[in-house]
C-alpha cells in the first residue's frame, strides 16, 4: 500500500534503513573532508600559506577524480547484482578506509588521509548509482517525489551536520582522537543499518560488465542520451550542481570580503542553505500532489534566478573592516535581505533538483538505471570542474568579486534552464496547468 505521506515512509522497512545508510554516508564524506580542510589549514606544521591553499584545492580534486575513473564501472555493477548485498560491501570498506583514517588522523599525515579521501570519492561513486536506482524498485510512482525529497534533505542536512561537527571536533581535539572516534563509529551504524535493507530483484542480471573505463565512460554517457527526456533532466541535474558547487565553495569568501562576517556567519549562512534546499525538497510532495510534477521545475529555476538577482542587490555597505560574529551581524537589519536570498535559493533549489530525480528514475529503464546514473554523476562531476574552472576566471583573471559572481551565474540560470525548457516543451506546458489548478485551488 502507498503511503499517504512521504513521512510514513520513515516508518517502513523497505525505506527507513536505506535512509538512514545513504543519510550516514553523506555524514560521514562530509565530516571527514572538513576535518581533512581544518588539519590543513590550521594544524599542519611548518607549510605556506601557498602549500595549505594547494592541499586543500587538491583536496577537491582528489575526491571528485573517482568519479571519472569508476562510475560507468559502478552503474554496471548496480545494475547487474542485487543492490541490498552491493550496499554493504560498499558500507564494509567504509569501515576500512576510515579504519586507516584513524591512522591519519592521529598522526597528522596528510599524504595518508589524501589516499583516504581518494578512496571515500570511490566509495560514493559506487553507492550513487545504487541509491538512486534502489527506491524506484521499493517505491510506487505516487511515492517517488516524496522518497526523493527525504532523500535530498537527509543529504543536505548531512552535509551541514557533517561539515560542523568534523570540523568542530579536530578544532577542539587537534590530536584527532575525536573525530577518528566519531568517522569510524558513524562507518559502523552505517555498515549495521545496511543490514536492515530489503532485498531487491536484480535489474539486469545477465550484463557483461566491460572494465575498460575509458571506452565504458563514453558507452554510459551514450546511455543517458537514449531518452530526450532523462537526458535533458541529467543536464539540468548537473547545472544544478554547478550553481551548487559555486555558492558553497565561495561562500566563505563572500561572507568575509562582501557581508563582513566571520566565521560564525559563514556557517550560519551555510546551515541556512542546505536546511532551505531541505525545506524545499520535502515541499515537493505537496506542490506536486503526490505525483510527479515537471512544473516544479520552471518554478524552482524562477526561483534561483529571482533570489541570486536579489542577492547581488542585497549586498549591504560595508562600515568596518573589522569581522563580526552572527550574533552582531543579525542585528543589523540591512543583512536580513541576504539571510533570506539564501534560504530562498536552497528552497528553490529543493523544487527544482528533486523532481528531475524522479522523471530520471521513472522514465528510464530498469535495466539501465543505476547507469544511467553513473552517467548523471559523470557529468555532475564534469560540470563541477567547470564551475571552479569558471569562478577562477571570474574572480581571478577577469577580478569581479564574489556577490558579481553570484549575479553572473544567476543570469546564467535564464539561458541554461531557457535551452532546457526550450528543448523540453513539456516542462513548461505542465507548468501552466499547475498555475491554473493552483490559481483555482487558491480561490
Amino acid at each position: 500500500m502507498s503511503a499517504q505521506s512521504q513521512f510514513e515512509l520513515l516508518g517502513q522497512r523497505r525505506f527507513l534503513p536505506f535512509f538512514i545508510t545513504q543519510f550516514l554516508g553523506a555524514f560521514n564524506d562530509n565530516a571527514f573532508k572538513n576535518a581533512l580542510v581544518i588539519l590543513i589549514a590550521f594544524h599542519v606544521a611548518n607549510q605556506t600559506v601557498e602549500s595549505a591553499r594547494f592541499l586543500q584545492n587538491l583536496s577537491a580534486v582528489v575526491f571528485i577524480l573517482p568519479f571519472f575513473l569508476f562510475s560507468s564501472t559502478a552503474g554496471q555493477i548496480g545494475d547487474s547484482v542485487e543492490k541490498s548485498w552491493l550496499i554493504r560491501q560498499i558500507k564494509l570498506f567504509e569501515i576500512i578506509i576510515m579504519a586507516v583514517a584513524v591512522i591519519g588522523f592521529m598522526s597528522h599525515s596528510v599524504t595518508l588521509l589524501m589516499v583516504v579521501l581518494f578512496f571515500m570519492g570511490t566509495q560514493s561513486a559506487f553507492f550513487g548509482p545504487v541509491k538512486y536506482g534502489y527506491m524506484p524498485h521499493h517505491l510506487d510512482e505516487t511515492e517517488l517525489v516524496g522518497g526523493n525529497g527525504l532523500v535530498e534533505m537527509g543529504t543536505f542536512l548531512a552535509i551541514l551536520t557533517g561539515m560542523l561537527l568534523g570540523g568542530h571536533l579536530l578544532n577542539i581535539n587537534v590530536s584527532g582522537e575525536w573525530i577518528s572516534m566519531l568517522v569510524l563509529a558513524i562507518a559502523v551504524i552505517g555498515y549495521m543499518s545496511a543490514r536492515q535493507i530489503p532485498y531487491t530483484p536484480v535489474a539486469n542480471p545477465g550484463l557483461q560488465i566491460n572494465w575498460n573505463i575509458f571506452s565504458q565512460t563514453w558507452n554510459t554517457l551514450r546511455l543517458a542520451r537514449q531518452n530526450k527526456t532523462v537526458f535533458h533532466c541529467v543536464v539540468g541535474i548537473s547545472w544544478f550542481w554547478f550553481i551548487g558547487s559555486t555558492y558553497m565553495v565561495q561562500l566563505p569568501l563572500y561572507t568575509k570580503k562582501i557581508l563582513g562576517g566571520d566565521r560564525t556567519v559563514f556557517n550560519m549562512l551555510i546551515g541556512l542553505f542546505c536546511i532551505g534546499i531541505g525545506l524545499g525538497s520535502v515541499l515537493c510532495e505537496k506542490l506536486s500532489h503526490h505525483r510527479i510534477e515537471t512544473a516544479l521545475v520552471p518554478l524552482g529555476a524562477i526561483g534561483l534566478t529571482l533570489f541570486g538577482i536579489d542577492l547581488y542587490f542585497a549586498t549591504p555597505l560595508l562600515l568596518s573592516q573589522e569581522l563580526i560574529d552572527y550574533r552582531t551581524w543579525l542585528a543589523n537589519p540591512a543583512h536580513w535581505r541576504s539571510v533570506i536570498d539564501i534560504i530562498g535559493i536552497g528552497v528553490f533549489g529543493g523544487f527544482y533538483i528533486v523532481p528531475l530525480f524522479a522523471v530520471v528514475q521513472q522514465r528510464s529503464e530498469r535495466s539501465i538505471l543505476s547507469r544511467v546514473i553513473a552517467g548523471n554523476n559523470i557529468l555532475n562531476a564534469i560540470f563541477m570542474v567547470f564551475a571552479a574552472l569558471f569562478a577562477m576566471l571570474v574572480l581571478v583573471v577577469i577580478g569581479l568579486q564574489e556577490d558579481e559572481l553570484f549575479l553572473l551565474i544567476a543570469v546564467m540560470n535564464v539561458l541554461v534552464i531557457g535551452s532546457i525548457m526550450l528543448l523540453e516543451p513539456e516542462f513548461i506546458d505542465s507548468f501552466r496547468r499547475w498555475l491554473r489548478i493552483s490559481r483555482r485551488s487558491w480561490s
